[in-house]
């Protein structure tokens, strides 16, 4: 943990001290975010933010822990290549989609079918390493609150880690939609499973997990409402996906629902919104989705909507950490 604490500062501090000319380079670029005309007016304005912001925490996050494993924890630090693979993949496949929606695009990104394919490819390769034990870490269980034995699931562990991975990496990237809600609950959810992997002694997840977390408060730095760059796809996908894999690592597939509750009530009420309106005949649930937005329309403003959810996450994430002692 000693370790693992001392990346989190170093990681914060290298993210902080990279960022500003970070941000420079985006400008120089013009690597900056088109918003889409049906946003709400008062989003309007982040027009001609740089985005693409995940590559700062992504990279550093990667490159530090890489760092640390081939250093300090050689053998058992191999299996780290897998969380480190997944947040790289992932990254570059946002990267692309955020290309297609800077300003001066056509700003809609890459289309569902072909984001959803891209990101099954990388879920489905992810998942059989996780399962399989010959090529990769032969997880094929889960730990369940209550339950002093393992769950044993076998080959069930792959369609299960295909879901998981795709769908906290789409969750993540639909709660990016406030100046630091995302990086917030993120944050919150990489320093939860890192003290739970502490509690298993996995020694290189912890070290990953509170690494992955000091470079999100430093991307917060810049990120913190006016933003001055936005993580974008390149960030969120990274983010999810790899919180998924850590989970699915530590056997605490269980737990991630309840540790991501911010991130699973936001997708949830997209689910919801949309489901209603077609068997109401076009009435809405709510007043707008993803959730955060329903906030927004009630008169709530960014800030609070972004800090009330990220305090919610931090009660969620201590919860998580509580049944994982179960």
């Amino acid at each position: 943990m000693t370790t693992a604490l001392g990346m989190a500062a170093v990681a914060f501090l290298v993210t902080l001290v990279l960022g500003r000319p970070f941000l420079g380079l985006l400008r120089l670029a013009g690597v900056t975010k088109q918003v889409r005309a049906d946003e709400l007016a008062s989003h309007a304005a982040k027009t001609g933010t740089p985005t693409m912001g995940g590559l700062l925490f992504t990279f550093t996050a990667a490159g530090l822990t890489g760092l640390l494993a081939l250093t300090l924890y050689r053998e058992t630090g191999r299996s780290i290549l897998l969380p480190l693979g997944v947040m790289l993949a992932t990254a570059v496949l946002g990267g692309y989609d955020d290309t297609l929606s800077l300003v001066g695009s056509r700003g809609g990104g890459l289309s569902a079918r072909a984001k959803f394919a891209l990101l099954g490819v990388v879920a489905l390769v992810s998942a059989v390493l996780v399962w399989d034990e010959a090529r990769g870490l032969g997880v094929d269980y889960l730990f369940v609150p209550g339950v002093r034995e393992r769950l044993v699931i076998g080959w069930l562990m792959v369609p299960l880690a295909c879901l998981a991975i795709m769908g906290t990496a789409h969750a993540v990237n639909l709660t990016d939609g406030l100046d630091g809600l995302a990086g917030h609950t993120a944050a919150v959810a990489y320093a939860a499973y890192g003290v739970i992997a502490h509690l298993q002694g996995q020694v290189y997840l912890v070290t990953f997990c509170f690494t992955v977390a000091g470079a999100l408060l430093a991307f917060l730095w810049f990120n913190a409402p006016p933003a001055e760059v936005i993580m974008g796809d390149t960030g969120a996908l990274a983010l999810g996906a790899t919180l998924a894999v850590v989970a699915l690592m530590l056997g605490q597939l269980v737990l991630l629902p309840i540790i991501g509750f911010v991130f699973v009530a936001v997708t949830v009420s997209v689910m919801l919104q949309v489901g209603y309106f077609k068997l109401s005949g076009g009435r809405r649930l709510f007043r707008r989705a993803p959730l955060h937005r329903h906030f927004e329309l009630m008169g709530w403003s960014q800030t609070q909507v972004a800090q009330r959810l990220w305090l919610v996450s931090m009660v969620t994430g201590l919860l998580g950490v509580a049944l994982a002692l179960v």
